[in-house]
Parts: C-alpha cells; sequence; structure tokens
C-alpha cells in the first residue's frame, strides 16, 4: 500500500525535501553507469588484450552498447512497477540493482586469469545496470516533476539532469583523485580502476535508506484502468509516445557526444593526455550542471518549447564545425571553450526534456510513457553513439559521425517545430495528486 503522498498544501521547504530525496538515489545510480565509461580507457586491456587502442576501446564501447539495450526493459518493467506499485517502489528496486552491477565489475578478475570468461561477466554486470538506469530515468524524472509545483515545475525537474551529469562528475572526481594523489598510473590500470566500483556500491547503502523514507508522489490506490499498461499506451497516447521519441533523438546523441565520448575523443583524437581529458570533462560537466536550474527556470517562464527549438536550430548548424575544431585543437583551454559552446547548446534539451514527457501523459501511465519510449531510443541512438563513432574512425571516416549527429539533432528539431508546448494543458495541471 502505498504511504506518505504527498499533502495538498506542500510547502517550498517540503517539496525541496522531496527533490533532495528523489535526487540523491539518481546520483548514485548515474555514478555507477557513469564510472564504466570514464575508467574505460583503463580496464579495456584487462578484459580485451590487444595492441590496438582503438580496437580496445571499440570491445568496450560495445559492451556499454549492449547495456543500453536493457534499458527499454527496464523503462517498461520498473514504469509498470512505478504507475501499479508507486515510483518508490520502482525507485528503491532500481538502485539496489545498479549497486550488484557495479560489485560484479569490481570483483570481475582479469582475461589473462579466467579468460573469456572475463569479458562475459562485464557484459552480464553492463546488463543489469543497462536494465537498473533504464527504469530510472523514467521513474525519477516523473517523481521529480510530479513534486513540483506548476509554476516552477520545469526549475525543480531540472535537477533530474542535474543529478545525472552530476553522477558523472563524481565519477571523474573519483578518478582524478585516483590519477592525482593516490596512485601511480601503473596502478591505476593493473587493479585502481576497481575502486570506483566499489565505491558505488557503497553509495547505494545511502540511497536505499533515503529513497526507503521517501514520500510517494502519486496515489496508487485510487483505481484507474489499465494502469501501467503499454497496451493502453500506445492505443491511447501514440502520438506523445512518438513525440517522446522524437524529441529524444538528437538531443541524446548530442548529450553522449559531448560527454561521456568526448573524454575518449580527447584522448584518440586531438592527442591529449589522460590526465588532461578527465581534467577537462571533470570542469565542462560541472559546469553544465549548474547550468541546467537556470535553463529550467527560463522554461518557467517563456516554455518550454523555445528551449528546444533553440537547441535544434544551433545544433544542426554548429555540430560539424565544433567537432571539427575541436579535433584540431592544438591547446587544453581551446579544446575546453569549443566544449562548453556545445554543452550550452545541449542544454536547451537536457535542463527541460523530462518536465516535457512528463506533462504530456496522465498520472497512471506517466512513469511508463515517459521511460519506456526514452529508453527505447536512447537504446537505438545514445547506447551506440561511441560505437558508431570508434568504427568510422578505425576506417578513416571520423568526420562522417560529425553529420550522423547533425542530421539526428535536425530530424528531432522538425519535431520540436510541429509540437505543442508541454507546459500549455499539462496534464499535470488537471490532476488532483
Amino acid at each position: 500500500m502505498t504511504t506518505n503522498s504527498i499533502p495538498r498544501a506542500a510547502t517550498t521547504s517540503w517539496r525541496l525535501k522531496a527533490i533532495f530525496t528523489g535526487s540523491v538515489g539518481n546520483l548514485v545510480e548515474w555514478y555507477d553507469w557513469y564510472a564504466y565509461s570514464a575508467f574505460a580507457i583503463y580496464f579495456a586491456p584487462v578484459f580485451f588484450p590487444s595492441g590496438n587502442a582503438t580496437a580496445q576501446l571499440l570491445n568496450t564501447a560495445a559492451i556499454f552498447a549492449v547495456g543500453f539495450l536493457m534499458r527499454p526493459l527496464g523503462g517498461w518493467l520498473f514504469g509498470t512497477i512505478a504507475d501499479r506499485q508507486g515510483r518508490k517502489t520502482a525507485m528503491t528496486l532500481s538502485v539496489l540493482l545498479m549497486s550488484l552491477g557495479s560489485l560484479l565489475i569490481a570483483c570481475t578478475p582479469a582475461f589473462s586469469t579466467i579468460g573469456v570468461a572475463a569479458p562475459v561477466l562485464l557484459l552480464l554486470a553492463r546488463l543489469m545496470q543497462g536494465l537498473s538506469v533504464g527504469g530510472e530515468y523514467g521513474t525519477s524524472a516523473t517523481y521529480l516533476s510530479e513534486v513540483a509545483d506548476s509554476s516552477r515545475r520545469g526549475f525543480f525537474s531540472s535537477f533530474q539532469y542535474v543529478t545525472l551529469i552530476g553522477g558523472q562528475i563524481l565519477a571523474l572526481g573519483v578518478q582524478m583523485l585516483l590519477q592525482r594523489v593516490f596512485l601511480t598510473p601503473e596502478q591505476l590500470a593493473e587493479w585502481g580502476w576497481r575502486i570506483p566500483f566499489v565505491i558505488g556500491a557503497l553509495l547505494a547503502i545511502t540511497a536505499l535508506y533515503l529513497r526507503r523514507n521517501m514520500h510517494e508522489s502519486v496515489n496508487v490506490n485510487i483505481k484507474k484502468k489499465d494502469r501501467g499498461s503499454v497496451k493502453a499506451l500506445f492505443r491511447n497516447h501514440p502520438r506523445a509516445v512518438l513525440t517522446v521519441v522524437g524529441l529524444t533523438m538528437g538531443g541524446t546523441l548530442a548529450f553522449y557526444t559531448y560527454t561521456t565520448y568526448m573524454q575518449k575523443f580527447l584522448v584518440n583524437t586531438v592527442k591529449l593526455s589522460k590526465e588532461e581529458s578527465t581534467l577537462i570533462s571533470f570542469f565542462l560537466v560541472l559546469i553544465f550542471a549548474c547550468i541546467q536550474p537556470l535553463f529550467g527556470k527560463l522554461s518557467d517562464r517563456i516554455g518550454r518549447k523555445p528551449l528546444l527549438i533553440g537547441f535544434g536550430v544551433l545544433g544542426t548548424l554548429c555540430t560539424v564545425p565544433l567537432l571539427t575544431a575541436i579535433s584540431q585543437a592544438t591547446s587544453v583551454w581551446s579544446a575546453f571553450f569549443l566544449i562548453l559552446a556545445a554543452l550550452l547548446i545541449v542544454s536547451g534539451y537536457t535542463s527541460i526534456n523530462a518536465v516535457v514527457k512528463a506533462e504530456m501523459f496522465p498520472a497512471e501511465i506517466r512513469a511508463l510513457g515517459v521511460g519506456f519510449p526514452y529508453a527505447l531510443t536512447v537504446a537505438i541512438f545514445g547506447g551506440t553513439a561511441e560505437t558508431i563513432a570508434f568504427a568510422l574512425k578505425d576506417v578513416g571516416h571520423e568526420s562522417l559521425y560529425y553529420w550522423y549527429v547533425t542530421i539526428c539533432i535536425f530530424i528531432s528539431l522538425l519535431v520540436y517545430v510541429f509540437s505543442p508546448d508541454s507546459r500549455k494543458g499539462s496534464y499535470m495541471d488537471r490532476e488532483q495528486l
């Protein structure tokens, strides 16, 4: 039975506490997810022995992509649980599953010790994490949107991406400490890369405690027909589902290009050191996280649609020039400011995409409606971003990847232009939660 639901006269302090409680678990989940990407440059030779650095990264990127294939299943499973049993139950289970995946990565022996079983166990761990994070996005995005008041829904829900990016910041911060303070490069490559995955598993204990005491954001005891039903989702809300897919396509590809892939791009293409790449990535995503609430607040004033169109137009026009300039950067600072410009453009999508999706569905099917089509789209475009980029580089046509990103953003732009502003006529404004 669902308890501790939102009081009708919820104060700002109450809402802030709910946002914090819901966000901390999200932070831990995304830390675990991004730790894989951040430390892939170290553990790739451990699981995939080869003399070709690009081939090693391609193998780890392929498993990164396979993990994304579980995200639609996670979006369906945890979205259904969230709509039928409550957001709290789904969010608690998802963080537990993520911690188990991280612990498995931390404990898996090297290829030299157990042979092919090593990459197989790595794959299994990543599948668990993919299932978890596929459910986490939809439920946390739904929860943060539901606990916000209508006039500041864009601002409050932007913290979904603050904590999502915060997970990457935490992963990079741990990496910098290990690189610059605690371990030598040899120690980090040999066994030190396991430490962040142990940390992720331990952090889950705190997240589980906080989520156990969080307030529910919807009353699932109210009888609703087809609550959490995939069939009802596609039958009753086909346009909203397609809008989520189109809205996500270019945004998620741009996001993964300028965040997780960019760290490897700086090492593999720009030829910066691993330490320089990590340092740049850390401060870039820190700034990126800080500006999300500003864009979210702006959307509460001018609407969601202008921000999405701004991202679509600038992303279509600037992606090829920016990625080309980054690939030819001659200094750390030039690379830094070029990537920062790209992240400012991407913020038009990342800051508000959660609330835009949540506003398009009624409460009884919202977590599923937000999570499932989003996870499916991210699996296809976000999850394959690094694999496609490395494969094109391996055959000598890296610049084709720049055009691929541009085309996807342009398709999303068309969706932004022809879709109504979700802030107007939002389902949430018509509900009594």
